[in-house]
């Protein structure tokens, strides 16, 4: 052999040899797979993700995203114990888990403003204000969160902060209509748009009005670990993941079908998913007043961090309450959003 030597032609023979799937393309380089995990049953605030898959804005970041579906371990421990690589998540799961020693950042703010309501039938004119639900029952989920939330609300009102709570679940609505609690929470963009469709009268009590500093609600995070070692797919995936979103705010109608079509068996309800997804859009939550999608604001962020430290709800890894302020500009970053 003159012109290659013996080693490239093992080489060249072995590669030869390599079998290729028809109409397959060889490549050096595996896309990058990026893992996502869910919070709850697909809804419309996990929109964005389906729609940049769907619309190939993933692929064009070089990536390809995998949405893993909801499981009874939540999000955040799946991220934080680095088995999925980012998860959606409430904004009060992230404080209460990286207080907590958790493995946790956030990365983008899929809301602007606080969606959750307290809520309660229409037909109750012994409820006038929040005061009024002093020494009343409330159908909950079982948080310390729940129980700070609904005092504050009570007491910046003039009540004494004192209720009876019966842990229930998604029960808690179905108990609400039919009168076995007297009020419950529910998210307006959700539980509020499908008690409409579904013709309940409800009246309100919005968080802010009484007390409680408003909050992102649902956030996308991921770990110090993961960000800290893959930097660029990190910036990919949530400047993709942005334009989803801001997709579905300009193009509602075809991201609700898009969310539809990829979640058939999940998403039997159309009209639930439009009337949801205006209201996301129309109230201003997933692109804020300022036009800002993903970003958090460190004040906000600061604001409901500093209320649930001094709520007591902030605790260490021993489940001990914090004694000392944290430096909460820690716990999450706009920059992969540059």
């Amino acid at each position: 052999m003159t012109e290659i030597t013996r080693r490239q032609a093992l080489l060249f023979a072995l590669a030869g040899s390599l079998p290729l799937v028809a109409g397959a393309k060889r490549s050096f380089a595996a896309t990058p797979k990026v893992t996502v995990a869910l919070d709850w049953t697909v809804n419309t605030n996990h929109i964005g993700l389906f729609v940049a898959r769907d619309k190939g804005f993933y692929r064009e970041a070089g990536i390809e995203v995998d949405i893993l579906p909801y499981s009874d371990t939540g999000a955040g421990t799946l991220v934080a114990n680095h088995v999925a690589d980012f998860g959606i998540n409430g904004t009060i799961s992230l404080f209460t888990q990286r207080t907590g020693g958790a493995d946790l950042k956030a990365v983008y703010a899929v809301v602007q403003s606080e969606t959750g309501r307290l809520v309660f039938n229409a037909a109750r004119s012994d409820i006038k204000s929040p005061r009024d639900l002093d020494g009343l029952t409330y159908g909950g989920f079982g948080s310390a969160w729940e129980n700070a939330l609904i005092s504050t609300i009570i007491r910046h009102d003039g009540g004494k902060g004192n209720f009876e709570t019966v842990t229930l679940g998604t029960s808690a609505y179905e108990a609400l209509a039919n009168g076995s609690v007297d009020f419950t929470l529910e998210v307006s963009t959700w539980e509020g748009v499908e008690a409409e469709l579904k013709g309940v009268k409800q009246r309100s009590f919005v968080y802010a009005d009484y007390g409680v500093p408003d909050e992102h609600t649902t956030l996308i995070s991921s770990s110090e670990a993961y960000l800290k070692a893959n930097p660029e797919l990190a910036a990919a995936f949530v400047q993709a993941t942005r334009r989803g979103y801001q997709f579905a705010v300009d193009h509602a109608g075809e991201a609700a079908a898009l969310l539809i079509a990829a979640n058939k068996d999940a998403l039997t309800n159309p009209a639930l998913i439009d009337a949801s997804l205006k209201a996301l859009v129309d109230g201003h939550f997933l692109r804020g007043k300022s036009g800002s999608i993903g970003t958090m604001d460190p004040a906000k962020m600061d604001a409901i961090g500093s209320y649930l430290f001094a709520t007591g709800i902030l605790r260490d890894a021993d489940a001990k309450a914090l004694t000392q302020l944290p430096d909460f500009g820690g716990y999450f970053t706009n920059q992969y959003l540059a």
